[in-house]
């Protein structure tokens, strides 16, 4: 008769990073920022080169750029500082933010978060060319805009954008 074995064991496996294809991206649907406000994001498109921002409630998120969660890229989204006919927009506190605090992104029943890591004001004209704003070959962050500096009104518009950058604190889940 035989003796009886003892069944063999694998050692345990490491955990490791998930390859990009494992990693849960979605496309934001809210944004909470410090202090908890939060407002609705819809998707923009850019026409003749301008991106189209929704109403000074709302934040656009620009589809041409990253998801949350994406391995690389810019998550960009942008919103009014005020309005005309709506008055104050949801980007307006974007004007308070600090180095350091939290910005949350939500969609899909999944969260992200990301870390204020610069805040800078941009020339108007050289925001898609200069400012790196828009660079999706970067490793991921998230960027916001809005308006900011002088009002000049024979031009209808603010003379600077307001750039807020943070990067992802972990994963999207």
């Amino acid at each position: 008769m035989a003796e009886p074995t003892t069944p063999l064991t694998a050692p345990p496996g490491r955990i490791g990073t998930p390859a990009p294809s494992q990693r849960i991206r979605f496309v934001p649907q809210r944004i909470v920022l410090p202090g908890g406000a939060d407002a609705a994001v819809l998707p923009a498109t850019t026409v003749d080169g301008r991106l189209q921002v929704p109403t000074a409630r709302h934040v656009g998120w620009w589809d041409g750029g990253a998801q949350a969660g994406d391995p690389f890229g810019s998550v960009v989204l942008a919103g009014h500082v005020d309005s005309k006919s709506e008055g104050l927009g949801f980007f307006a506190r974007l004007l308070e933010v600090r180095r350091g605090e939290v910005v949350v992104l939500r969609g899909s029943g999944h969260t992200a978060s990301y870390r204020v890591v610069s805040i800078a004001s941009v020339r108007k004209d050289a925001l898609a060319t200069k400012s790196g704003a828009f660079d999706q070959t970067v490793g991921h962050r998230l960027v916001l805009i809005t308006c900011t500096g002088a009002y000049d009104a024979s031009r209808g518009g603010y003379e600077d954008n307001l750039v807020v950058t943070a990067v992802p604190i972990g994963l999207a889940r």
